[in-house]
């Protein structure tokens, strides 16, 4: 949507409206750890976090959008979500800090674990075979 935010404008509203739950500087307290765990998934500790784990850059901005604060889901503005998303990829130096994220911007963040989900599925178990191909073999 229409909007725009920076790390620093994310950084007030953060600590307005996120830090209560999700700790100075994103590090955790009653809710998940945001920041940090870059290159940890591969470990036997991994630390799933925006930075580490979620793969667009807009999905981290549409779940602040839909979900949080936790206690009002909706209740942030465009602008507020823009800007705690600025936060929380800098925070991690996935863009700069003095960035400015908007619909254009945003969609062009490559996340660092972004190569990191497999487009399909190769088990064995989970492979379907179609039936109209392979029925008349037998026959």
């Amino acid at each position: 949507p229409p909007g725009r935010g920076t790390p620093e404008q994310g950084a007030a509203v953060y600590q307005a409206k996120c830090v209560a739950c999700h700790g100075p500087a994103g590090a955790g307290a009653s809710a998940p750890r945001l920041v940090g765990g870059i290159g940890t998934l591969a470990t036997k500790s991994p630390v799933r976090t925006v930075g580490s784990f979620w793969p667009y850059a807009p999905t981290v901005f549409d779940y602040i959008r839909r979900a949080m604060p936790f206690d009002r889901p909706l209740s942030l503005t465009d602008d507020e979500v823009y800007a705690v998303t600025a936060y929380l990829l800098a925070a991690d130096g996935i863009v700069p800090r003095d960035a400015v994220m908007d619909a254009r911007t945003l969609a062009q963040v490559k996340m660092p674990n972004r190569d990191g989900f497999l487009p399909s599925d190769e088990r064995p178990d989970t492979r379907s075979v179609r039936c109209m191909k392979e029925c008349g073999a037998g026959r």
